[in-house]
């Protein structure tokens, strides 16, 4: 019941991108060469090969032509696409698959659907595009019958307000067919995370996605404004304004809900003209420190760049090909109505005073004719990696390399100690579990009162016991990171993952006031059960 281009079960992406055994062959070789160990790159998984239990429960007849019991739909839908999510995939662990995905196309399929499970005490998965990295969509543990509903049918622009410049669109869209609806009428979203190929706009909104611009107007929530929402109790739909004071928000309860309270079916959202005019530098630091007091100089100045994006020595050499030595500050503007050739000037200005170096040619500026922009050098260079990342990390499943990533923020003061204290437990942990390994950081997204670094992590672990030893080295950054009074998360969710820092994070009573929202809607505690609060 799946679409014609299958997802992978176990990689990034469809079937038809998974690396081949020449992909796989030859980064064994550069693993071999880099750490030292040699390893037979294993078989890659096939779903005839998979061992999944049978079925446990059947769908009515109303609900048997949208519910899919097939091999490939379960295995598909049983993992999200974190690091251990993929091993355990590869390895063929399709244990706890869900027993049925439901594929709704209207919001009353979503309700029959929602019914069935909580009358019978079935858990209910809410799934948008699978990309979640922290167990958002894995299936719990503990019940009879598990349901994982598949919104990827709900994926149209239903209706655009020229006026208000908003849009009305179903739930389940996923990016790239999102933009190509609105693409014709002359706007754009413009929320563009990493997994926006694979995601979508439910998705988004309820684990307060963080798009890939990096100041001013980034989190989903800047996006949203109303939604409608489906619970076990009914639908819950906020009044469509620009803005009220009309006592706690209804949108900011449904925001980072992640699923535990209802499953969003379709929202009001604020659209952009696309640009026509951006411009693009890359300006070199002499080291780390030099260059994040730049970038708190250029975000303080509220220029708004689209791109404000620090990568310290260890991501820019590897991703853009300097030195190991100089950070590289990605800066970018766009505007569909304003020339942005003087804004970049000015970011580039304060960049400079603060110790930063470009040369003048290296500042790329398009005032509409479409010259490209961000394409060249070093920027470039970064551009291109980034894009590929998901997909080269897919030949490096099973082959022993223990690689992740984990991101969170924190005020302009504090940043300084507090790298240095996550640094210092990351490279310690990845002594004692890997013998080694390296620790990079970038800014995604910066705020005139703080950064938000994205820490990556590589380190060689001993076969077969990759999944404990990434345990061990999670612990030990999560501790770092809340010791050091940043957040569990930025923009990747709380899911299952995260819950023992993020129960430390939040006030209790919030945690109580949560607790009694989910009795409220969804009273048999179905709803993705073990996310954000216990069931």
């Amino acid at each position: 019941m799946g679409t014609t281009a299958r997802r992978s079960i176990w990689a990034w992406g469809l079937e038809s991108e998974e690396p081949s055994k020449a992909d796989r062959k030859a980064e064994a070789k550069r693993m071999a060469e880099e750490y030292g160990t040699v390893v037979d790159p294993p078989p890659l998984p096939t779903i005839d090969r998979v061992d999944i239990r049978a079925p446990r429960i059947q769908a009515p007849d109303a609900l048997a032509t949208i519910c899919s019991h097939d091999k490939h739909d379960r295995a598909a839908h049983a993992y999200g696409r974190s690091y251990p999510d993929k091993l355990r995939a590869f390895q063929g662990d399709f244990r706890n698959a869900p027993d049925l995905v439901a594929y709704p196309s209207s919001e009353a399929e979503v309700t029959a659907v929602l019914e069935w499970c909580s009358d019978n005490g079935y858990a209910a998965i809410p799934y948008g595009g699978g990309s979640s990295v922290v167990d958002g969509v894995n299936p719990p543990e503990g019940y009879d019958g598990i349901v994982t509903i598949d919104l990827t049918r709900l994926d149209q622009v239903l209706e655009i307000d020229e006026s208000s410049r908003a849009a009305r669109i179903q739930a389940g869209v996923l990016g790239p067919a999102l933009e190509a609806q609105l693409k014709p009428h002359g706007y754009t979203l413009r929320h563009f995370p990493q997994s926006f190929e694979f995601s979508s706009l439910g998705g988004w909104i309820v684990t307060r996605s963080g798009g890939h611009y990096a100041t001013n107007h980034t989190h989903i929530d800047d996006f949203v404004e109303s939604v409608r929402m489906v619970t076990p109790r009914g639908v819950w739909e906020s009044r469509r304004l620009p803005g009220s004071g009309a006592g706690p928000s209804p949108d900011r309860l449904v925001i980072g809900s992640e699923g535990i309270l209802g499953i969003v079916t379709e929202a009001w959202m604020r659209i952009q003209k696309r640009p026509r005019f951006r411009a693009s530098a890359g300006v070199r630091f002499p080291d780390w420190a030099a260059g994040y007091e730049g970038t708190r100089q250029v975000v303080q100045a509220k220029l708004w760049p689209a791109n404000l994006r620090l990568l310290d020595p260890a991501e820019a050499q590897k991703g853009s090909g300097l030195d190991g030595k100089q950070s590289l500050l990605i800066i970018g503007f766009e505007s569909a109505e304003v020339p942005q050739g003087a804004f970049i000037q000015e970011a580039v200005a304060i960049a400079r005073a603060a110790g930063g170096q470009i040369d003048d040619d290296a500042i790329v500026v398009d005032d509409g004719t479409g010259k490209p922009t961000g394409r060249g050098g070093n920027v470039g260079a970064w551009r291109d990696w980034f894009i590929r990342a998901p997909y080269a990390k897919n030949t490096q499943v099973g082959l022993g390399l223990i690689a992740d990533t984990f991101e969170t923020a924190i005020t302009w003061d504090r940043f300084p100690e507090f790298d240095a204290a996550v640094r210092t437990a990351m490279t310690d942990i990845l002594q004692r579990v890997c013998g080694g390994g390296e620790i990079a950081c970038r800014f995604t997204h910066v705020y005139p009162d703080g950064p938000a670094p994205y820490y990556t992590y590589a380190g060689f672990g001993t076969p077969g016991a990759e999944l404990e030893q990434w345990n061990m080295i999670k612990a030990a950054g999560s501790d770092a990171v809340m010791n050091a009074g940043g957040t569990i998360t930025h923009h990747h969710a709380v899911g299952r993952m995260h819950r023992p820092w993020y129960d430390a994070q939040r006030p209790d009573l919030f945690a109580g006031a949560l607790r009694e929202a989910k009795r409220s809607l969804d009273p048999n505690g179905v709803l993705n059960p073990g996310v954000l609060i216990d069931p």
